[in-house]
């Protein structure tokens, strides 16, 4: 195998895995503090590290500290990863211990793996780019080594450019169901059990209508490879208006965003945990790390989702009017145009296209981040006979009219 290629798929894992660990901890204090904002409370501030301001005027040598420095709350991110690692494993008796262990990394490894087909910065040279880098800084020997190594092959910012990319995120996506029916189960416990039942019938459920609700976005676009309909989204209307999943199918952009949050088991979708019901649901059992590895899934998966959400409706990766050379789906569908940047023209540096799309991605990505934890503390938690109710009498419904009508729209266009 090339061994540029394997850098490039290190170089693009170590992104992922960085980003995704690293916004699962900060979205922990975000669900507090925008708890506090929407509850008119300061929120998360007790942890802090003094800093000393000068001379202790007692006179007794030492220095005088600040009261503290608690950096808006963000030292109890790091708090709570460390009393998680130190917490006692406990596990109780009368469980099945082997099934009991193994339902935690069902709960994990799927939603980190989901991730790799999504595309968060385009085609790009990587010999060009660091050779662009180092040159701007005067190292021009380290910009010409670099630049022979990596030559002037195009990658991929996507770990995996799988041509079935969207039929991949929903085959690993529902093994979550696993997760909850192995750790409920194994329990031997009531409430575990009767979490571990909801959350199947749940997942279950939600996962047929989101299937069917995008299907009419896979009829305009006539592909499921991810990376194609993350170049298809870089096209116009009248060379202003980008032609983006949400101004293709605007209502099933809400019913797919739902759909997956119902797949997140957060409210209003909650009822494989309810607290106020099932003390944690189906890994009220589970204690120390493998709770936080259940606790931290939930944030992982809003990283998620909001990757899916952006691929799909908000233009990926992508900049309106900036278009690079190495768009090869863009050129193959325009061949009559010269292949420059939309905006800045021929001269842009591709370093520069690089970091704007991947600027581009990682706000739209915090954005929808930031949306799915304020609707979790807006609306209230659902009963369970609703949660059923909205999914099979009204969405699903709604998600096969809208495939019917997007179909035959399709074909009277393109007749």
């Amino acid at each position: 195998m090339d061994i540029v290629f394997i850098v490039v798929a290190l170089l693009n894992l170590a992104f992922v895995l960085g980003l995704l660990l690293n916004l699962a901890g900060m979205l922990t204090w975000v669900e507090r503090k925008q708890a506090a904002v929407m509850s008119n409370r300061i929120g998360a501030n007790r942890s802090y590290i003094p800093i000393p301001v000068g001379r202790d005027p007692d006179g007794a040598g030492g220095f005088k500290w600040s009261e503290r420095f608690t950096l808006i709350g963000l030292f109890h991110t790091i708090n709570d990863g460390a009393k998680m690692l130190f917490k006692e494993d406990f596990t109780p008796p009368f469980v099945d211990k082997a099934v009991f262990n193994i339902a935690v990394w069902f709960s994990a490894v799927p939603v980190l793996i989901t991730f790799a087909v999504v595309p968060f910065g385009g085609p790009f040279q990587p010999g060009v780019m660091m050779s662009e880098i180092f040159s701007m800084v005067g190292l021009v020997g380290i910009a010409g080594t670099l630049h022979d190594f990596f030559g002037d092959g195009v990658y991929n910012l996507q770990l995996a450019n799988l041509n079935v990319g969207l039929l991949f995120v929903f085959a690993i996506g529902s093994t979550g169901i696993f997760s909850a029916a192995l750790a409920g189960w194994a329990s031997n416990n009531k409430f575990s059990l009767m979490g571990a039942l909801r959350g199947s019938a749940q997942m279950i459920s939600y996962e047929v209508f989101m299937g069917m609700s995008i299907l009419g976005l896979l009829v305009i676009y006539g592909t499921v490879d991810m990376n194609e309909i993350a170049q298809m989204q870089n096209e116009t209307w009248f060379g202003v208006i980008p032609k983006w999943g949400v101004l293709l199918q605007p209502h099933m952009f809400f019913a797919f965003m739902t759909a997956l949050m119902a797949e997140n088991k957060r409210v209003p979708f909650d009822m494989p945990e309810a607290e106020s019901e099932l003390v944690a649901g189906y890994f009220t059992e589970y204690t120390g790390m493998k709770m936080g590895l259940f606790m931290m899934t939930e944030f992982l998966e809003i990283a998620v989702i909001a990757g899916i959400v952006v691929t799909l409706f908000f233009g990926a990766y992508h900049v309106p009017g900036v278009v690079a050379a190495t768009d090869g789906w863009y050129w193959a569908q325009h061949p009559d145009l010269m292949p420059v940047n939309a905006v800045f023209g021929a001269t842009v540096p591709h370093a520069l296209v690089v970091v704007m799309r991947l600027a581009s991605f990682l706000l739209k990505l915090v954005f929808f981040c930031w949306l799915q934890v304020l609707i979790r503390w807006t609306l209230p938690k659902f009963r369970y006979d609703q949660v059923m109710r909205l999914g099979w009498k009204y969405m699903l419904p709604l998600s096969i009219v809208n495939l019917v009508i997007t179909a035959l729209v399709v074909t009277l266009l393109e007749g």
